[in-house]
């Protein structure tokens, strides 16, 4: 932000719109105060897309709910205990929250809700300096002296850390004293990774210290709250500064210790990749690739997790042979190792079964060797990928960190003409749905068997059979069968 002139014309924008101009009439004429809070002013100071409305009053919840509901199409608790209703304003959502005084036990998980009396006091408990400005959209109550609308007042900026100027230097830090907001809650660590990285700010030097002396208070997080804020710090557009930030402080150890774990010490002889950066490297390539083959999609968090954790089984299979290092079969213990720990931090099973499948295939595209590929080798593959294969490409695709040109090109090339393949081959054959050319009906009729084992082995066969030669005539594939059946005897 280098226009303040601009900023402040986009911050009157946003009060003049409905519904912060009509919420700051209804509260105004009630009597409460009400002011525009965090999100909002911080992204419209930026000049960022203002996708969330986010209110604090001096009313208690019931005073919010009443005085929100004329102006409503539907209002819910987001959390009445925690002093937040939620209401639907013509095209808006909106959430307003009563001033919140929280205090910590230092033991507890959440905090132990208490209401404040001022827009202040409530702002300096925020995580950060630029989430914790406000624009006051009403009058103070001590100045009520009779209902009043505030169609034409200016609004007033609330700045209680410093948040202006850290917005103008690209600095994150905390409205007290750090080590006072980690302890009060440690997600606030994770959050300062998220928002470095989304927002392209550096962290202030007493931020990082007191993230680095207070990591293991990340452990006291449950794992979903710990998997929320790193999944949000996954789907920015350049997670990578957040993810070393997480690392260095030592964080990452407590909540993904398989990344900083890839910082693999180097041989004296046997040199390798520095396998912590190249994932780093793949990670944001694999971004980029997201963007560049389908701008129109949201982010996807199952692409970013393979690419992160695509390599986490080479420390456990790293071995020195000669001058060189290897790592057999890190593509399989990775993909136990991927499973095993996003199934700790609470992941879906469809989100953990994915990452885990394209870790354990990352390989596949290689293991074909530089040999054109043969109609069977891309079915195969195909097959293998099923419903990941776009992701697959993606993945494969970043995974090519050499800074050798000639070689990167080479692969780049031999990729492209596995596309163009499969492309072909599609519009030959349904290889999406890749079945073999008789059911398990036909099998039973032609073999005359009932339902059983040998039923499994024939459609397998045939399946097997279809992705080596193609699809087959039914005279054909009968042929094909009864020879498999009088073989096995």
């Amino acid at each position: 932000m280098t226009d303040m002139a601009a900023a402040t014309a986009r911050l009157h924008a946003l009060v003049a719109a409905a519904p912060t101009r009509q919420l700051a009439e209804a509260f105004a004429a009630a009597g409460h105060e009400l002011a525009l809070v965090g999100g909002p002013v911080r992204d419209a100071l930026l000049d960022r897309p203002v996708t969330d409305l986010d209110f604090a009053s001096s009313a208690t919840p019931e005073e919010i709910l009443a005085i929100v509901e004329p102006l409503a199409d539907a209002t819910w608790d987001v959390g009445r205990e925690f002093g937040t209703i939620a209401a639907r304003i013509g095209d808006e959502q909106v959430e307003i929250t009563t001033y919140r005084a929280d205090t910590y036990d230092g033991v507890s998980r959440k905090p132990q809700v208490a209401f404040g009396d001022t827009l202040e006091g409530d702002l300096v408990r925020r995580d950060f300096t630029v989430n914790a400005m406000a624009l006051r959209l009403t009058p103070l109550r001590a100045e009520h002296e009779s209902a009043q609308t505030v169609t034409d007042a200016s609004p007033q900026l609330v700045d209680v850390g410093g948040g202006i100027e850290h917005l103008l230097s690209g600095v994150l830090d905390t409205p007290q004293a750090a080590e006072q907001s980690f302890d009060d809650d440690p997600l606030r660590m994770m959050r300062a990774a998220r928002f470095s990285a989304q927002l392209g700010f550096e962290v202030a030097p007493r931020v990082v210290t007191a993230m680095t002396e207070l990591a293991e208070r990340i452990r006291d997080i449950s794992a979903e709250r710990v998997r929320d804020e790193l999944t949000k710090l996954l789907l920015t557009s350049g997670p990578v500064a957040g993810i070393r930030l997480l690392t260095d402080t030592g964080i990452l150890d407590r909540v993904l210790p398989e990344v900083p774990a890839l910082r693999l010490e180097a041989d004296e002889h046997a040199h390798h990749k520095d396998v912590y950066e190249h994932s780093l490297t793949v990670l944001q390539q694999g971004i980029d690739l997201e963007r560049s083959r389908n701008p129109d999609a949201a982010p996807d968090l199952v692409s970013r997790l393979a690419g992160l954790l695509h390599d986490i089984g080479k420390p456990a299979t790293r071995r020195i042979e000669g001058r060189t290092v290897t790592f057999h079969q890190h593509d399989l213990v990775g993909a136990r190792l991927a499973k095993k720990r996003l199934k700790e931090l609470r992941f879906d099973n469809d989100t953990v079964k994915s990452v885990a499948r394209l870790v354990e295939l990352h390989l596949r595209f290689y293991g074909y060797g530089e040999q054109a590929w043969t109609d069977s080798a891309v079915r195969r593959y195909v097959r293998d990928a099923g419903p990941l294969l776009e992701r697959l490409h993606i993945l494969t695709r970043s995974d090519v960190t050499t800074r050798n040109r000639r070689k990167a090109e080479r692969l780049d090339f031999a990729y492209d003409d596995l596309e163009q393949r499969i492309a072909e081959l599609r519009e030959q054959e349904e290889m999406d749905a890749v079945r073999p050319d008789l059911d398990g009906e036909q099998i039973m009729a032609i073999l005359g068997i009932a339902p059983g084992r040998a039923v499994g082995e024939a459609y397998r066969m045939l399946l097997e059979h279809r992705l080596e030669h193609g699809p087959a005539e039914p005279a054909e594939a009968e042929r094909v069968l009864r020879e498999w059946w009088a073989a096995r005897g």
